[in-house]
């Protein structure tokens, strides 16, 4: 696989590692690996940014119900773009929901 390929498969795990955190300390811990201390998060419903921000959007999300537990599927859907530095490190998100929870 081409490290340009690496890059990119080593950030989406990193991602899904902050999205599957179960913790406070561990998604404090993922967010930091995964994202740049002034990354970004956008979707229609959040626009955050730093460390602290996006860990408290994952953990509300998750809190709502925003990521399965168990194998279940999430009630939100869509897509996300992934803009990376040098290092690998997420620096933008956008998110493009497509289904949305009623209410949200």
């Amino acid at each position: 696989m081409p490290a340009n390929t690496d890059r990119h498969v080593t950030a989406v795990a990193r991602y899904f590692e902050a999205w599957n955190a179960t913790g406070p300390e561990e998604l404090t811990n993922a967010v930091a690996a995964a994202w740049t201390e002034d990354g970004t998060y956008t979707d229609p419903l959040v626009d955050v940014r730093g460390h602290a921000q996006l860990a408290a959007v994952i953990s509300a999300a998750r809190q709502a119900g925003g990521a399965p537990s168990g194998g279940g599927a999430a009630p939100v859907a869509g897509s996300d773009v992934i803009t990376l530095d040098d290092e690998g490190r997420i620096t933008s998100v956008l998110g493009f929901l497509d289904r949305v929870p009623a209410g949200a």
